[in-house]
């Protein structure tokens, strides 16, 4: 495929979590460490997805290290994030717009410092049999796509993929409601949903669909690059540095640090192709095992920005889609008190 864009269970109940995080927002900003060498080391929560490859990019190319700070990683999912950040068990969180909108709909006093990548890097990827039944190859046209999966059988492992999926079919008149959904635990489950046949097809977040293509199980038939109504440039969606409010305001040195470094990293691959050798030595790192044809082809559906920073027009565009496109956050809201760019270059 071309890609021409460069650049566990848990036992507490959400209300239980989310009001531990409320408690612990009004008398803790965090902390983070200064060793002997005089490096600060704070705690980070990633995803494991694409969207960490900037962070990674940033430490593996040492521009963490020239801002004097050390990185621990803590990989959190999209429901533990949030309470992890709340509860100082991470400094700072590399969140997507809905879980940092969510959080601000709940009153919790979250601040985004940056933005460290652009657009919705997702893939529907249908089976072998699916394919060769509909005559669908990965260059098949978005319209050809939409109508063969019009009398499909989808699996889907979170609603805003699901809904993202409806925008889709929508766009080129499929009715998504006269699909057969199946409701799955996580992306590993979709994959394992289609190779048993109980799905011709599903939708989630790279790399996942690239693997199940490069492991010849499937075709990725759609992805940001046939879905403009994916990229950034039209949703105003990607991913976001956020910290507690009191942190930043206690920790302006390490927070203006750790932006500059992100930024500086986003910048790098925003200039490099994705099959560039620091870009590809960081994205092993950071999406381990996967080969480096998946690696190179997930990176190149991000748009990595040159800059960090954020502005009114970018965050109004990102909540009508988080609001009104995938109706993930029905009250969902911001300010200019919840975003800055004071601590980026």
């Amino acid at each position: 495929m071309k890609y021409r864009m460069n650049r566990p269970s848990v036992a507490l109940s959400a209300s239980v979590v989310l009001g531990a995080a409320l408690l612990t927002a009004c008398g803790n900003s965090g902390s983070s460490s200064v060793g002997s060498d005089g490096k600060t080391t704070v705690s980070v929560g990633v995803s494991g997805n694409v969207f960490d490859l900037s962070i990674r990019l940033a430490e593996e190319n040492g521009y963490f290290a020239k801002q004097n700070i050390k990185i621990k990683y803590v990989t959190l999912t999209a429901a533990t994030g949030t309470s992890a950040l709340q509860s100082g068990s991470v400094q700072f969180l590399n969140s997507s717009p809905t879980s940092y909108l969510a959080g601000l709909s709940k009153g919790l006093p979250e601040l985004s410092v940056a933005t460290n990548g652009g657009g919705n890097p997702l893939g529907i990827v249908v089976s072998t049999k699916f394919a060769k039944k509909h005559s669908l190859t990965a260059d098949s046209p978005a319209d050809v796509v939409a109508k063969a999966l019009a009398d499909s059988t989808a699996g889907a492992s979170s609603a805003n993929t699901k809904a993202e999926a409806g925008i889709f079919l929508t766009s080129h008149g499929i009715d998504p409601t006269a699909l057969k959904w199946v409701s799955l635990p996580s992306p590993a489950a979709d994959k394992a949903a289609l190779t048993k046949d109980e799905v011709d097809w599903f939708i989630t977040s790279e790399p996942i669909p690239l693997q199940v293509q490069h492991e010849g199980d499937g075709v990725v038939v759609a992805d940001p690059v046939k879905v403009p109504e994916w990229s950034s440039s039209q949703a105003g969606y990607g991913q976001v540095v956020v910290v507690k409010q009191a942190y930043a305001k206690s920790n302006s040195a390490t927070v203006k640090g750790f932006a500059a470094a992100v930024q500086q990293a986003t910048a790098y691959l925003g200039a490099h192709p994705a099959d560039d050798a620091k870009v590809l030595a960081a994205a092993r790192k950071t999406l381990p095992g996967m080969p480096d044809d998946v690696l190179s082809a997930a990176v190149g559906q991000v748009a990595w920005p040159a800059t960090a920073k954020q502005d009114d027009a970018g965050w109004k565009k990102t909540v009508t889609f988080v609001k009104d496109g995938i109706g993930a956050v029905p009250d969902a809201k911001v300010s200019s008190a919840d975003w800055t760019n004071k601590y980026l270059p």
